[in-house]
């Protein structure tokens, strides 16, 4: 398989997994809230939430794996088999780890602050543990054990079959709680439901990939401890960064409980759901073309990064801008439905929460050549002080601004995060002889700072939002030609081409 068609595959099956949790989500807010009341469901995303804290320690572990496996290549398959099962080894022992840490939650008594205005009862306490509980054993066999098994398969040319397999999953693990909830499951049955859907669901999985590691000759290496711990030990520093960036963009759900309750958590988190959608559809684009671009980087080929980086921009671009705008003029009575008129709509959350959308969306570039290329310090510290900025932001603003305060600081540590990433990346490219596209750069921008003053237009004048969209489409287009001026030939010919053969059809 081609180099095209992998990407084109890949992103294919990413964004079909990115439309079915966008669908699945628009249709499970509502059935949660017609069955369950909103002080529930806010505890529901409470628990889910602290549930991907504790596998974040795998994720930085599966990260380096990932980028290691690369480094070998898929040549060396001796070498591949021994870091291959000694991560295993230590991907099962991270994942037994969250069993005691959540035993040690209930027992401190951490549990009982995820509750509305006030403190959790007994019950309802034990209800959470034991769901955590259930959840960190079908993540022990899922995702510590699963998620390397994935990354190695990507390695091989494995990236769009291993995403076609997340579609599948994604599927089922969606629809699997909402029929529970329509039965009649209370939260208890609803959380156990998950966790054993999850195992039955990844049989079939874990036979295909165990079958394609046979086919391209990657046996069984009895592991080696002193390989696992030493890979493991240098992981800590993405495990330290991905723990950071999870409490910036989810466990900041969890201080919303104690400081504004479950109820106001669920309307953070609903209002969120459409700009998490985004985030996931440019991870459609960077996860597929990364080992890609950590070629072109490491070959210095200045034209091909650079079409790599277009590659993201563009979508920001034409894409993100004009999607922004025009969700945010539609979204107040569509989100009213959706939430069974339970929730009210915040229009400065929503506005705040789409412009930190794309300016994340910005920052991709320079994050894939950081993280692209292992430079691991320098995360850590963008990860703390965009987290502290995060989390600050919200015991601070919450208190006075409510969950708009939560939307700003979220706004603000994605602001710390493209400046800090942006002179990372500049200084490691300068480094190996290659540059920065400056010129495009500063277009994006200008299409990111003309969307983010029309949201506030709108939020301000909604009698006028209509024409204030009508100018800031101009201008959008005005901006993208000229973005299209600075792209590298290779896109800009392909496109041509392409639009020759449709006006020839």
């Amino acid at each position: 398989m081609s180099v095209s068609t992998r990407l084109i595959s890949g992103s294919a099956a990413s964004w079909a997994q990115i439309g079915i949790t966008f669908i699945t989500q628009m249709l499970l807010v509502p059935v949660y809230l017609s069955y369950w009341d909103v002080a529930t469901y806010g505890l529901w995303l409470a628990i889910l939430t602290l549930g991907y804290l504790l596998i974040a320690l795998d994720f930085g572990h599966q990260e380096f794996l990932a980028y290691e496996l690369l480094r070998i290549g898929k040549q060396n398959r001796k070498m591949i088999s021994r870091y291959l099962y000694s991560g295993i080894f230590m991907g099962i022992l991270s994942g037994a780890l969250q069993i005691p840490v959540v035993v040690g939650l209930y027992k401190i008594g951490f549990l009982d602050t995820l509750g509305d205005t006030e403190p959790l009862s007994e019950a309802q306490t034990r209800t959470t543990f034991v769901v955590l509980l259930a959840g960190s054993v079908s993540s022990l066999i899922s995702i510590s054990i699963g998620g390397i098994l994935t990354r190695a398969l990507s390695s091989l040319g494995y990236y769009p079959r291993v995403a076609w397999w997340s579609v599948y999953t994604s599927v089922v693990m969606n629809v699997a709680p909402a029929i529970a909830v329509i039965m009649g499951a209370d939260l208890l049955v609803t959380g156990i439901t998950v966790a054993t859907t999850r195992v039955i669901t990844d049989i079939p999985l874990f036979y295909d990939m165990f079958r394609l590691l046979k086919k391209e000759n990657i046996t069984f290496s009895y592991p080696s401890v002193r390989l696992g711990w030493k890979n493991f030990a240098k992981s800590t520093f993405l495990s330290t960064t991905g723990i950071l960036e999870t409490l910036r963009h989810q466990g900041i759900r969890l201080l919303l409980t104690p400081l504004a309750g479950a109820t106001a958590l669920a309307a953070f988190s609903t209002m969120r759901t459409a700009t998490n959608v985004a985030m996931q559809g440019l991870r459609t684009i960077t996860i597929p073309l990364m080992p890609e671009l950590v070629q072109f980087l490491h070959k210095k080929d200045q034209e091909r990064s650079e079409a790599a980086f277009a590659t993201v921009w563009i979508v920001a671009v034409i894409g993100l801008c004009p999607a922004v705008i025009l969700l945010q003029d539609i979204i107040e009575p569509l989100f009213i439905a959706w939430t069974r008129g339970q929730i009210v709509f915040n229009p400065w959350l929503f506005a705040t929460l789409s412009t930190a959308v794309l300016v994340y969306a910005v920052a991709q570039p320079a994050i894939a050549v950081v993280r692209g290329n292992n430079i691991l310090q320098p995360q850590i510290v963008i990860s703390a002080v965009t987290g502290g900025i995060a989390v600050g932001g919200i015991v601070v603003l919450v208190p006075i601004f409510g969950i708009t305060g939560a939307g700003v600081s979220l706004l603000l540590s994605e602001l710390a995060a493209i400046v800090a990433y942006l002179s990372t990346a500049k200084k490691w490219l300068l480094r190996n002889g290659l540059k920065w596209p400056e010129k495009p750069f500063a277009v994006v921008v200008v299409s990111v700072l003309i969307t983010a003053f029309t949201l506030i237009a709108i939020v301000l004048y909604p009698d006028f939002k209509w024409l204030i969209s009508l100018v800031a489409m101009l201008l959008l287009l005005w901006n993208f030609l000229r973005y299209w001026q600075h792209l590298p030939a290779a896109i800009t010919q392909k496109a041509n081409t392409l639009l020759s053969l449709l006006r020839w059809n």
